[in-house]
């Protein structure tokens, strides 16, 4: 029998991938180790290993297809003393076909009922196949201002779809009474569309009659945003904390460092200088570096700090591990080289899955304040804005001008109470406005 090879799970949260490409084909000969394809999870692109020896029979499932579950069989392969040929013109056991069910017993069957006469055919409406008038919003609302039945309009919109031009010039008043609703069979309420849909449906149809436009397929990395970010602030009752930091100090800091680094090629950056104060912060106030998980709070021992990273088709959080234990230089190679990655679609699934508590940098961008979103099952992120000159109170109580930055710390109040988040910021605006304290 071929030796089935079946689409991995290359990750613990992945149902489904696209096999990206293969570097293999069809009569090559494999042994365990080798590379045999690019699959592309909702992440990363990651190279797939062949696990046993043997020679290429069959390539069922072709490169660039999207939306692979799981453990379907993409290819069959010989093994030793196996006709690969054989094999290719064998299918694979999830393509065979299914038997019929053995009968029950020798008895003839039944005559079939008569069927019942085809109903004669509809009179062509302007309504979809689940019933409902094509029309856009703007046209049903103007149709029941008027009273005209849109079933009695011919729509000359896209599609046949009715817009305002038609109801305006339609007679007033030709609106149908409408019948009551039959009962249903059972108790049971029908099934309603999912609000998402109906929105979806509502927008493209106004853009059908307003604005030219394209419609653009989500890629798998988008879907499992859209998805986890939605899950965010439905499960998580999300709390918001924010401070001003003073940067002076941490900025004089940062340009000694980088002076006695150049020659090493190393530059850390002042988000390199964040992701150790977050790490330091979390490791003095351990309330805040937990994860919420049902009936269960996970508290952990080592900050490992997860970092936004901006990608083309979306965004990803690469992990700098044990941030509270590493120097400022070994950040900045590892946020360079995590990010540099993240952007070619190679890193490993450990890489940035997990993760204690995240950051969000956008001040380079010029946002001065934002709040973000939760990244589960983590329970802290902090949002940080853009550092500009403000007025600012000295510690001699004398008024002058200093670099200040406002971060916002997003909690997850099943696992964190305010006073906790509120003492994690001040541990993070202490480290940052006395950065020493990083070092010691």
């Amino acid at each position: 029998m071929p030796i089935e090879i079946k689409m991995p799970a290359l990750s613990p949260t992945m149902e489904e991938g696209k096999l990206a490409k293969w570097l293999v084909k069809e009569g090559d000969t494999v042994s365990s180790g080798d590379i045999m394809a690019e699959i592309e999870t909702d992440k990363a692109t990651m190279e797939f290993e062949a696990v046993d020896e043997g020679t290429i029979g069959k390539i069922t499932v072709p490169e660039g297809t999207e939306g692979v579950k799981v453990g379907t069989v993409i290819a069959l392969l010989a093994g030793e003393d196996e006709d690969a040929s054989a094999v290719a013109a064998a299918p694979a056991a999830s393509e065979a076909p299914k038997e019929e069910p053995a009968k029950a017993d020798s008895k003839p069957a039944e005559p079939a009922a008569p069927a019942p006469a085809a109903p004669a055919a509809p009179q062509t409406t302007n309504r979809s196949k689940e019933d409902r008038v094509i029309a856009s919003p703007l046209a049903k609302r103007l149709a029941a201002a008027k009273g005209v039945d849109l079933d009695s309009l011919t729509g000359s919109g896209p599609r046949g779809r009715i817009v305002k031009a038609d109801v305006e010039a339609a007679q007033p008043g030709t609106a149908k009474p409408k019948a009551a609703a039959p009962a249903p069979a059972n108790d049971a309420a029908p099934a309603a569309k999912p609000a998402t849909v109906e929105m979806a449906a509502e927008t493209r149809a106004l853009l059908d009659d307003r604005i030219p436009h394209s419609v653009e397929k989500l890629s798998g990395m988008r879907k499992t945003i859209a998805r986890r970010l939605t899950q965010s602030m439905q499960d998580a009752p999300h709390i918001y904390l924010t401070v001003d930091i003073c940067l002076d100090k941490l900025m004089a800091m940062r340009g000694e460092l980088n002076a006695a680094l150049e020659k090493q090629g190393v530059k850390v950056s002042v988000n390199d200088m964040l992701v150790k104060a977050l790490g330091k912060a979390l490791i003095d106030v351990p309330e805040c570096n937990v994860s919420f998980a049902g009936a269960e709070l996970i508290r952990y021992e080592r900050a490992d700090v997860s970092v936004a990273v901006s990608i083309p088709g979306g965004l990803i959080t690469p992990i700098v591990q044990d941030a509270n234990g590493k120097s400022f230089s070994e950040i900045a190679k590892a946020t360079k080289d995590l990010g540099k990655r993240a952007k070619e679609g190679k890193l490993q699934p450990l890489e940035y899955q997990g993760g204690t508590a995240s950051i969000s940098n956008m001040g380079m961008m010029g946002i001065k304040h934002f709040t973000a979103v939760i990244n589960p099952p983590q329970a802290t992120i902090i949002a940080i804005g853009a550092g500009e000159k403000r007025p600012w109170v000295m510690p001699d109580g004398s008024l002058g001008v200093a670099t200040v930055m406002t971060a916002t710390g997003s909690f997850d109040h099943r696992a964190v109470d305010g006073a906790d988040g509120a003492r994690l910021m001040a541990a993070f605006k202490e480290y940052v406005e006395n950065p020493l304290g990083m070092v010691a």
